[in-house]
């Protein structure tokens, strides 16, 4: 089957659906970067069908908690629509996966790291990435520019400039909603008032949390890489997907770059060869077992620390809202100030909205490790054990 990714080099999640595809053997288009003008316009009419609910979608269904997604999507030539990163791994392991090549691990502790690996990243790693591509490389990246490439190839010249200016201004007002929130009065010399890295009224500043929660996860990261080929060794697997995804989107912001360089050689090393569909070279091998999480822990602990009382926060905010009435979430709602909440995490205050999606992915991980047997969950670290025992029993 022919497939066809509708999506952008930019995205951290379009170019972790095309490390899964190369992973997955499967032949596939790259639009609209790499397709010609009518050939994009004809898809382009297919994702506008898809969204306006004139196309059905096919895997997954969407419920109450989804967040539409603009990209990635992938399209197969028997009229599949589907869309959102992690559903697509399972996808492409029913269709597409074999014992010895597939995404997700059978091992249902293994399943469980590598689904709370690829959350972790989705999210607050989607956070660190756009954080470290408009305010870390503010002066130096040229996405706004690369999107319009992109995206914008019927434009003209001037067309495509302007589009390329409102991407890169959208882009920076959005970074409050994804968790980077300048200092009150931060400035950067030379750089436009539109472009500069916002604070909003109210708001704690957060640069400082993501600065450094990049550092130490490209230091663990590379601990990890250095050791073996991919985080669970020799396989290939969703984790290994998202990471890719999030870290290899910053490749191309060029301060950003030097840093990912300079702090985790490995890591740029290993996040060029799947630049360059390296996951299509990958060698099939064992699934991975729980002999393969030792060497995991501390990233994993990293993790935890992160990603459990972030999803906890958004989680209680999201059903204390929902008992009041409040029926908007998401981006929507932030533009509005509304369902918003403050919170902690690593010790530092910070202020965001309530997020649907958030809550479903968390639930779902939630009922994943309910549904380990005992020896199962004993085979994580006991840190990461802790962090789950106290998420489901105190609710």
């Amino acid at each position: 089957m022919k497939y066809t990714i509708w999506g952008s080099v930019l995205s951290p999640f379009s170019l972790k659906v095309r490390a899964m595809c190369d992973f997955a053997h499967v032949d596939y288009d790259w639009l609209p970067g790499e397709g010609g003008v009518i050939q994009g316009l004809r898809f382009n009419r297919r994702v506008q069908r898809l969204k306006a609910g004139r196309l059905p979608l096919t895997y997954p269904l969407r419920d109450e908690l989804d967040e539409y997604p603009l990209v990635p999507f992938l399209f197969a030539d028997d009229g599949s629509n589907l869309y959102d990163s992690t559903a697509i791994a399972h996808w492409l392991d029913h269709h597409h996966g074999t014992d010895s090549r597939r995404l997700i691990p059978r091992h249902p502790t293994c399943e469980l790291v590598t689904r709370l690996i690829d959350d972790h990243f989705d999210e607050f790693g989607l956070y660190v990435a756009h954080h470290h591509r408009w305010v870390t490389s503010a002066k130096d990246n040229d996405a706004g520019q690369r999107v319009a490439d992109e995206m914008a190839k019927p434009l003209p010249a001037l067309g495509r400039r302007r589009f390329a200016q409102w991407v890169a201004r959208r882009q920076v007002r959005r970074l409050p909603y994804l968790f980077s929130v300048a200092p009150d009065g931060y400035r950067v010399e030379g750089l436009p008032r539109g472009l500069t890295p916002p604070s909003r009224p109210g708001f704690p500043e957060t640069h400082t949390l993501l600065d450094e929660a990049f550092n130490r996860s490209l230091d663990l990261v590379e601990g990890v890489l250095r050791e073996r080929p991919f985080l669970f060794g020799g396989r290939f697997t969703l984790a290994d997907a998202s990471v890719y995804g999030e870290l290899g989107m910053n490749t191309s912001d060029p301060c950003a770059e030097r840093i990912i360089a300079e702090r985790a050689p490995t890591v740029r090393a290993w996040l060029e060869r799947l630049h360059r569909h390296g996951a299509s070279k990958v060698e099939d091998g064992d699934d991975p077992t729980p002999a393969h999480i030792g060497a995991l822990a501390p990233l994993l602990n990293e993790i935890v620390r992160i990603h459990v009382p972030l999803m906890e926060q958004n989680e209680r905010a999201y059903e204390r809202h929902k008992a009041a009435g409040q029926t908007r979430f998401n981006e929507a709602a932030f533009d509005r100030n509304k369902t918003l909440y403050d919170g902690e995490l690593l010790g530092r205050p910070f202020r965001s909205v309530a997020k649907t999606f958030q809550v479903k992915g968390w639930r779902s991980l939630k009922a994943r490790y309910l549904s380990l047997e005992t020896a199962q969950r004993a085979a994580l670290p006991i840190e990461v054990r802790d962090a789950f025992d106290d998420a489901v029993t105190c609710r």
